[in-house]
């Protein structure tokens, strides 16, 4: 049972939890911020802690080591550590801080440190292991900041259902004491898609606390979902009427609105409104301009915004490198785009397949698949690691050659990649497709063996192999006791095409391949 438990220690979990956060890029791992706890000169508890950039390495060996060097552990030192390691998303170190302050006698734990202690574990050993902390802990704990780390949860794991009955409980409490708990009640519909509950959310708000700019800003967001100019733009009004001042994420949603709708005079209003709101402080929000810039079609303000964070940064980052090269291709800069992706490869140690990706699109979109060839060639030779994408990009070219071979490699390479595939029944039904037309019985079955080892083997499958069989007249083997023993029940297509199949030559290629 939940206690009724408000205190000042809500505005702490306020501060773990909020959706400004979302607004403030991570740090790139190894990196130290300008505010990280000892940033200065000399040996720190903190910078020994923030140097353990290896996962295996332990947290708790270096805070017992400090100890028996003779130095004292403070709450507060160790509090900064954790808050620059979830900047850092280095949430196992940060994990083993929180158990090891929880053992220690003489250090005080307060509600917002068991909220942050949940969030951890959630973000490490997974939603259950959090939602057992959660029970394990006395009912004095279960309060406001606990309980909105556990709504957090649900809303990275998208359990609409669990995150609305813990609402109700925390309004039975009383926890309902400020717009956090809607903020990420919201959040969770508009990802999921759940527009229609929005209006609702917001009206049980407005009966309990005023809403922040992180409510407006959320709002907004399903507005330009939805394409609902008008709505936004009462929004705004409701925004400003209650003194509270618009951010940069609420000038980019109403910019990204208005560009969407083609109210290019508008956008080109609200994006300098963006700009004068954006500093070093959000970084993120310089790439956000560029995009929107380059969806204007304002090829010299994505030139000058680059300009200016390159003045204002000594490195970009991978996302950044990211923005601009995607920016430059949507301007049709390929030459520029190309020139920036060589810089991008000269300083950035992470071989993120994500950059290369981009330019490899744009070859295969364009037909210069040779070139494709040869920058795949190039980013292998550099030590990038092709992942899902790029195989399945690769595979996308091979289709409009319709080189199978290749089409194959490339496709069980793709699901290959990755330890759950999310099937893609567009490109399966399309290499399909190439088969049969080819009557390519062989590669049919090399097909359904990547598709069995991915765990997507279904009834319209095996009709797609069937049909490549019927197309080559060719009869396949034992294929009911295939789908028996693949637990794929068989339709009326099945049957027909069994029956028309079986009047044919056989094949032996089912029986070595399947």
């Amino acid at each position: 049972m939940l206690r009724r438990r408000v205190g000042s220690t809500a505005l702490a979990a306020a501060r773990y939890f909020s959706a400004e956060s979302v607004a403030k890029p991570a740090l790139k791992d190894g990196a130290v911020s300008r505010s990280a706890p000892n940033a200065g000169g000399g040996d720190t508890l903190g910078k020994r802690l923030l140097s353990l950039v290896y996962s295996k390495r332990s947290a708790v060996i270096a805070i017992r080591k400090w100890k028996e060097e003779g130095h004292k552990v403070q709450k507060y030192q160790l509090n900064r550590v954790v808050r620059e390691l979830r900047k850092l998303k280095r949430y196992k170190h940060a994990l083993e801080i929180c158990e090891w302050m929880n053992i220690e006698d003489d250090i005080k734990l307060l509600s917002g440190d068991y909220a942050v202690h949940l969030d951890l574990i959630a973000k490490v050993r997974g939603l259950s292991s959090a939602e057992k902390y959660f029970e394990d802990l006395p009912d004095r704990l279960k309060g406001q900041p606990t309980c909105t780390a556990l709504l957090h949860t649900y809303v990275q794991h998208k359990e609409s259902s669990k995150a609305k009955a813990l609402m109700d409980k925390m309004s039975e409490c009383g926890f309902l004491k400020n717009p956090l708990p809607y903020n990420h009640l919201l959040s969770l519909y508009i990802s999921n898609g759940q527009l229609e509950e929005v209006p609702g959310v917001i009206l049980e708000l407005k009966k309990n606390v005023s809403p922040d700019v992180f409510t407006y800003n959320l709002w907004l967001t399903a507005c330009a979902s939805q394409s609902d100019v008008e709505t936004a733009e009462k929004v705004f009004l409701e925004l400003k009427k209650a003194k509270i001042e618009p951010d940069w994420v609420t000038y980019s949603t109403l910019t990204g609105l208005y560009i969407k709708n083609s109210l290019l005079e508008k956008a080109a209003f609200t994006v300098k409104e963006m700009e004068k709101r954006v500093s070093r402080k959000v970084r993120g929000a310089y790439s956000s301009l560029i995009t929107l810039h380059s969806n204007m079609g304002n090829k010299d303000e994505v030139r000058r915004i680059w300009k200016k964070m390159k003045s204002h940064f000594q490195k970009m980052n991978d996302a950044e490198y990211n923005s601009m090269i995607s920016s430059l291709l949507k301007l049709k800069e390929f030459e520029e785009a190309e020139t920036l992706y060589s810089e991008w490869e000269s300083v950035s140690p992470t071989g993120d397949s994500r950059i290369p990706n981009l330019l490899l699109a744009t070859y295969i979109n364009k037909n210069r698949m040779e070139t494709a060839e040869n920058f795949f060639d190039r980013m292998v030779q550099r030590g990038i690691k092709p992942g899902y994408t790029t195989w399945e990009l690769l595979t996308w070219g091979y289709l409009k050659q319709k080189q199978l071979d290749k089409i194959l490699d490339c496709f069980k390479k793709a699901v290959g990649s990755v330890k759950k595939w999310d099937p893609d029944e567009k490109i399966i039904r399309e290499v399909f497709r190439i088969l049969e037309e080819q009557g390519h019985v062989e590669g049919a079955e090399q097909l359904l063996v990547s598709l069995r080892k991915a765990g997507h083997v279904n009834t319209e499958v095996y009709n797609l192999l069937l049909r490549t069989y019927a197309k080559a007249g060719k009869m396949p083997l034992i294929v009911s006791e295939r789908m028996k023993k693949d637990k794929v029940p068989l339709d009326d297509e099945t049957h027909n095409l069994i029956k028309l199949t079986s009047k044919m030559r056989v094949s032996e290629v089912s029986s070595c391949l399947s």
